[in-house]
């Protein structure tokens, strides 16, 4: 049986993020999914380190890495026009679990098991809630990069992702904010000084 699961999630990288924004830099999924698993596993490890936490930040990491794997078969929906109204929200939802279906219908039965709690995450895991705010942190990431060069058309979206980041029960969040994102607004002389 030839699978086609890793040629669909390979497409990640087609498929370009804030597609409704001016950019001054192209993103696209598979940078978004890196970036996310990246946080997601240095939340856990804040969390567990600085503030007794017990989250399994391998297991993070994974998921975040497939988190938005569906995006290859359903495009990048932006944020305003999925949670626009209720009605879109479940519509949407439920394209994106038969999308998360589709994919692990694409691997061998034996493979099956060891991917579909990645792809189709159990939203109930406290390792799947650090993912989201890593996703989160990765949308406000964006927001500063653009401002930083001038573009104005993000600061909306920064506002409302800043307001929702400090609003989260985990420590780990505002840890992050403090001592890793002002750096994200440095040029590459300020961050090599």
């Amino acid at each position: 049986m030839i699978s086609k699961f890793f040629a669909f999630l390979d497409r990640m990288k087609l498929i370009d993020r804030w597609a409704l924004m001016r950019n001054t830099s192209v993103e696209d999924v598979a940078q978004h999914t890196m970036q996310v698993a990246m946080i997601a596993h240095a939340l856990c490890v804040i969390e567990n380190t600085l503030y007794g936490g017990d989250y399994n930040a391998e297991r993070a990491a994974v998921t975040a890495l497939y988190h938005e794997s569906a995006e290859v078969v359903t495009g990048d929906l932006p944020t305003p026009v999925k949670y626009y109204d209720d009605d879109i929200n479940r519509a949407y939802k439920n394209i994106e679990r038969r999308a998360e279906q589709k994919l692990i219908d694409t691997l061998p039965d034996a493979l099956k098991n060891a991917f579909s709690p990645f792809v189709k995450p159990n939203k109930k895991d406290k390792e799947y809630a650090i993912v989201k705010r890593a996703d989160k942190m990765s949308a406000l990431i964006k927001c500063v990069e653009e401002l930083a060069v001038g573009n104005t058309e993000f600061q909306n979206a920064y506002d409302a992702t800043l307001k929702s980041l400090e609003n989260v029960e985990e420590k780990s969040v505002k840890y992050f904010l403090e001592t890793f994102i002002p750096a994200y607004s440095m040029s590459l002389d300020n961050l090599l000084d």
